[in-house]
């Protein structure tokens, strides 16, 4: 192990891995998808990442098809690490970094995601060969900031934003219940509407997954968003829970009371099994990240605005609850000048508007033509470009470290089982 990554030692992957306990350190482990291996030529670029699955796999193999277009005389050796969303690859790259062998690049949230990296120095400095002026320029300044280390190098682009703040419906069933989603300015207005649907159909009013602690958890975040503002939100992520006790307690409370509004089976399938629910009429509302939209654009004879609508969260106008992907260099680096082109790319016009129309999501830049993408994210980017905060998330790793992250999820495990305030605020007051 070199005297570069002596603090990026056994003991800080076991502290900060959501994972530790599966964690095999002894050696150099592959994805399933690659050699497992580093490139071993400088004009390969490694590229780790979890997306393995239908669109996102196709998304990923478009950006790879544009760069390899782009830079002839570079080639990509994809490396798929799938499972548990980034479980499995955190799992590889730490091992891999360890062993001093370390991919080109590899996939992560920016923000409290990096810190495992930025705290061992394994991270390269990118600001003056990746991040010009022009590419700053074309970046929102919250999404910049998730890139940047503690002392404002960059350390990561992001390739991509996906909304978390969405409060999907069944436009049919919304219409049966006279219930108008425009004029929910607030959590507790979300909570009269879904009385009302009770009352007036036989849909379950809100479709939701309590099988799994990251659906509850950036739930609940939305919830403290609707109901004390990004600065608390904000707050709280800086450690601020007991400062803030009775927002947080609130939030946690009114997660309870819309749980007696979900579809019978939330405990016992998926998030996008719930959100089929939504599709079949069988429930009003779905509360979800943009990737839900894709489910009922793929849906034949569901059509966007017609069948299918969102609105923000109640009470998060003006709020774009981001979770976003990017790409980072490590240290020491098998190909540092071709992984620079690549990190260019995943930052470039073209890079993103290949991506994103796939991925179902929106383009981190700002400057990316609107006409690959279809009338739900054609709106979605307007409502990013009005937007006036970007708060990060903690369910998907943005907005606090991994250990953190871990922590808050398993409160609200223990939250989805038991449903009792109290004990979740305590393990929340804990969760730093």
């Amino acid at each position: 192990m070199s005297d570069k990554h002596s603090q990026f030692s056994r003991r800080t992957v076991l502290k900060t891995s959501g994972v530790a306990a599966a964690v095999g350190l002894a050696g150099c482990t592959g994805g399933d998808g690659g050699d497992g291996g580093g490139s071993g030529t400088e004009n390969e670029v490694e590229v780790v990442h979890w997306w393995t699955a239908g669109g996102e796999s196709d998304a990923i193999q478009a950006l790879i098809e544009g760069f390899e277009s782009e830079y002839s005389d570079l080639s990509v050796n994809n490396n798929e690490a799938p499972g548990g969303a980034g479980s499995a690859l955190s799992t590889e790259i730490q091992d891999r970094v360890l062993q001093d062998n370390a991919p080109s690049t590899f996939q992560i949230w920016p923000g409290g995601s990096l810190q495992t990296y930025t705290e061992s120095d394994v991270l390269a400095d990118i600001s003056d060969s990746v991040w010009d002026s022009e590419m700053e320029d074309a970046y929102k300044e919250g999404v910049r900031d998730l890139s940047q280390d503690d002392n404002g190098n960059y350390v990561a682009v992001p390739l991509n934003i996906h909304r978390l703040n969405n409060l999907f419906y069944n436009v049919d069933v919304l219409d049966s219940a006279g219930v108008d989603p425009s004029t929910l300015s607030s959590p507790a207005d979300l909570l009269s509407a879904m009385e009302t649907i009770d009352a007036e159909t036989d849909a379950a009013p809100m479709a939701q997954s309590t099988q799994s602690a990251w659906t509850v958890l950036q739930l609940w975040e939305d919830v403290l968003v609707g109901e004390a503002g990004v600065e608390t939100y904000e707050a709280v992520l800086e450690s601020g829970v007991e400062e803030n006790e009775d927002a947080v307690r609130s939030a946690l409370q009114t997660v309870v009371d819309y749980r007696e509004y979900f579809n019978a089976d939330a405990g016992s399938v998926a998030w996008d099994e719930a959100n089929n629910d939504v599709i079949n009429g069988e429930a009003a509302f779905m509360h979800q990240g943009d990737w839900a939209a894709g489910q009922y654009e793929s849906s034949e004879g569901f059509d966007f605005e017609d069948s299918w609508d969102h609105v923000p969260f109640p009470g998060t106008e003006g709020v774009y609850h981001i979770v976003t992907d990017s790409f980072v260099k490590p240290e020491p680096n098998p190909s540092p000048d071709a992984t620079d082109a690549w990190l260019s790319y995943v930052g470039s016009v073209d890079g993103q508007e290949r991506f994103n129309p796939i991925k179902g999501s929106i383009p981190a830049r700002t400057d990316v033509p609107d006409d690959a993408f279809g009338p739900f994210l054609s709106r979605q980017r307007e409502d990013f470009d009005n937007s006036n905060a970007q708060p990060a998330t903690i369910a998907h790793g943005t907005g606090v470290s991994p250990q953190v992250k871990s922590n808050f999820e398993e409160a609200f495990a223990s939250f989805a089982g038991e449903w009792n305030v109290d004990r979740t605020y305590s393990d929340l007051t804990d969760a730093f």
